[in-house]
């Protein structure tokens, strides 16, 4: 029956685990979450948080209250049968990530049959008192002889012989401590499952009856109900003859320590120690369901009402061995608790730290030192130049030169030096030719204008009723644009046409501000350079011309819509 027992368990222990490998394992408790801490370990939390302390105070964790059903077997001198019902509940807390220690009541009924009739069994109460069994007897040889012979019965009856059996009821209380042997992972946050082992001290108290008497309170004749054909051959049937035949009353008292150990409500009270495995499979947050096996330790022999153990040619034997008992059980456990985390046993302790490793919010890194040779500004990983002091440079370390002359702007004498004018000197001042019809040397050169050295500009060409720019319009935006940056110190007005609806109006608005845009984001043109004018008269509404500022010429690049909410054509 043990053996059936193990093997459903084992069953159950195969589904319930391939459930715990397909959870989703979740993530452990934020640090820095101060509701979780009790108030006896703030100063830490204080300390930690500030980065004067490098670990993070224990959370207030979770109480595990636990009710389980199972089986109670007795290992001792008669083989156990399956009985029903046992259980318990049990309290838990954990006092780190690995030890906790849980308070455990279990109640149990345990049975026993044997197989095998007995003839010795004189000398247990139970079966040779008045309305059980007589004892057998000793002729002067020391020969054995039966109770029928004995008082002149017939020498060829054979002897009396009974079928011990038993039915223990125990109660048990027993402080544990538990280690957990799975939490602590390196390569998950959490886990599903958890692996224990139990070890505790405890106390129990138990009352053994045995079934020696039918409903008429005689004695059983063991002989009329069993054949001896099954007698030490098939014990299947053998059990099956006793079931059929034998009542479930377990009227009579077994053999105990009577008034020689201590009675706890009239029962046999005995110290107890436990020793036992469990595998816990979470469901949720607050519920885990639990597979145990416990085996309990008695220095007793009397757990199955019998320590007389049968000898072939004598009388009973005193057998020198102690009973024990086992718990197979499941159960389900609840986590009770307001403001705290999980019990510390499902949380594993390397989170926290494997999270700062990854995504830092509480480490105390060092200031970047970042080298910077030339004193630019620009870090020398980034800076594609070692720049003179003093000198301004552009995003890459490199030295600005606004004209382009080849002379850097801290060192050119004439900024802008026109593009006719270069090359240049090695302070930047160029040598402008001589304008046409000049005479003689050292007449100083009239320089152009804006008009004259940009000359005339192409006009930008929209499809009506658009302001999408197309492939024609961007290359005549490039060459404007190549104009620009050989004559730095030159301005373009942006020319939109037609104003007579607000439709016109917000179009025209709408040219002007696709052009200048396209030249700021595409050809890197500083918008500066640029004068916004839209709404004029005399032209195309679906052009827009550009020309040359004049002297003295200014205006703004960019001017508020005039209708931001007009719907239009893109």
């Amino acid at each position: 029956m043990a053996s059936k027992k193990y093997l459903l368990l084992a069953g159950v222990f195969c589904l319930l685990t391939s459930y715990g490998f397909s959870q989703r394992v979740g993530a452990s408790y934020d640090v820095k979450d101060s509701s979780v801490v009790p108030n006896k370990r703030m100063p830490q939390h204080t300390e930690f948080l500030n980065g004067t302390y490098n670990f993070p105070a224990k959370p207030r964790n979770q109480w595990e209250i636990g009710l389980k059903l199972g089986m109670m077997n007795v290992s001792g001198d008669i083989p156990s049968q399956l009985a029903f019902p046992s259980g318990g509940i049990h309290v838990r807390k954990a006092f780190g990530y690995i030890f906790s220690m849980r308070l455990e009541y279990m109640y149990g009924t345990a049975k026993g049959r044997t197989f095998n009739p007995a003839e010795n069994y004189g000398k247990n109460p139970a079966w040779s008192y008045p309305g059980g069994y007589s004892a057998p007897w000793r002729d002067n040889a020391g020969n054995i002889v039966s109770w029928q012979l004995l008082y002149g019965g017939n020498p060829n009856t054979p002897r009396q012989v009974v079928y011990y059996n038993y039915k223990t009821k125990a109660h048990e209380l027993t402080l544990e401590g538990i280690v957990t042997l799975n939490n602590i992972r390196f390569h998950k946050s959490k886990t599903g499952y958890n692996f224990y082992a139990i070890a505790g001290v405890g106390a129990m108290i138990y009352d053994t009856k045995v079934n020696a008497l039918d409903e008429g309170l005689s004695k059983y004749n063991f002989e009329s109900f069993v054949t001896q054909n099954s007698v030490y051959k098939k014990r299947k049937d053998t059990y099956k003859q006793l079931k059929d035949n034998m009542d479930d009353s377990y009227e009579t008292s077994a053999e105990n320590q009577g008034p020689r150990r201590p009675k706890l409500f009239s029962k046999t009270f005995k110290p107890s120690g436990t020793v036992g495995v469990g595998v816990a499979f979470k469901l949720s947050n607050r519920i885990n369901l639990a597979i145990e096996d416990r085996q309990t330790f008695i220095k007793d022999d009397l757990l199955d009402g019998q320590r007389w153990q049968e000898h072939a040619y004598g009388d009973a034997v005193l057998t020198r061995d102690y009973d024990s008992y086992n718990y197979a059980t499941i159960g389900l456990n609840f986590n009770l608790g307001a403001k705290s985390v999980e019990p510390l046993w499902w949380l594993n302790p390397l989170d926290y730290a494997y999270s700062e490793i990854r995504n830092p919010r509480l480490m105390r890194l060092p200031k970047p030192v970042l080298p910077d040779s030339d004193g630019d500004g620009i870090t020398d990983q980034f800076d594609q130049e070692q720049t003179p002091a003093g000198c301004p440079v552009d995003s890459h370390g490199v030295t600005k030169d606004t004209d382009g002359d080849g002379v850097p702007d801290c060192k050119d004498k004439e900024l802008i030096t026109p593009t006719y004018c270069q090359p240049v000197d090695a302070d930047g001042i160029g040598k402008c030719p001589c304008p046409e019809g000049c005479v003689g040397v050292g007449v100083k050169e009239v320089p152009k204008t804006c008009s004259e050295l940009m000359g005339s500009l192409p006009p930008v060409n929209f499809k009506a009723g658009t302001n999408k720019l197309n492939d024609d319009a961007m290359a005549v935006l490039s060459t404007v644009a190549a104009k620009l940056r050989n004559n730095p110190g030159c301005k373009v007005v942006v020319i939109g046409y037609c104003s007579s609806s607000k439709k016109e109006q917000q179009l025209s608005w709408d040219h002007v501000n696709a052009v200048i845009n396209y030249m700021v984001d595409k050809e890197g043109i500083s918008a500066e350079r640029f004068i916004f004018n839209y709404g004029q008269e005399g032209g195309d509404c679906n052009t827009v011309d550009l020309r040359a500022a004049g002297e003295g010429e200014d205006g703004p690049n960019t001017v508020e819509p005039p209708h931001p909410n007009l719907r239009k054509k893109n």
